[in-house]
């Protein structure tokens, strides 16, 4: 019998993505506004339990994109720097639209978080000419 392609494979390929994503930006964030980022803080801030921030914090160490050592705090290496920048300025970008087409700005906050990880560079580039053009 032939095997089937996976098809679940890029959908889970691009939660992992967005996760990371989220992440990196919210470490990001907590190192902003104080000296360092715990898993209590990431834990506080994403919602979510202890043994989840652990696990995926794991999986960012293993990617590159965070250095931790155990029970120690977090910070983000050059990698996950650059791509904490790159997914807020995707996120800011689309509230910005949002709110230009009309959409309230705690609607486009919201919708944005999710879009951020799924559009485009071709759309956002439509969108950023547009906005500048305006």
């Amino acid at each position: 019998m032939p095997r089937r392609p996976n098809t679940f494979a890029k959908t889970r390929q691009d939660h992992a993505r967005e996760t990371a994503e989220d992440y990196v930006e919210a470490i990001d964030e907590i190192l902003q506004v104080q000296p360092t980022c715990r898993v209590k803080d990431l834990s506080t801030k994403m919602q979510v339990s202890h043994v989840t921030v652990i696990r995926i914090l794991r999986r960012l160490a293993s990617e590159g994109l965070i250095e931790k050592e155990p029970y120690g705090p977090c910070s983000l290496t050059k990698a996950g720097i650059s791509m904490a920048r790159r997914s807020r300025r995707r996120h800011q970008l689309l509230v910005d639209f949002l709110v230009h087409i009309g959409v309230p700005a705690a609607d486009a906050a919201r919708d944005a978080e999710g879009m951020e990880h799924h559009v485009s560079d071709a759309t956002l580039a439509a969108m950023r000419s547009m906005l500048r053009s305006c």
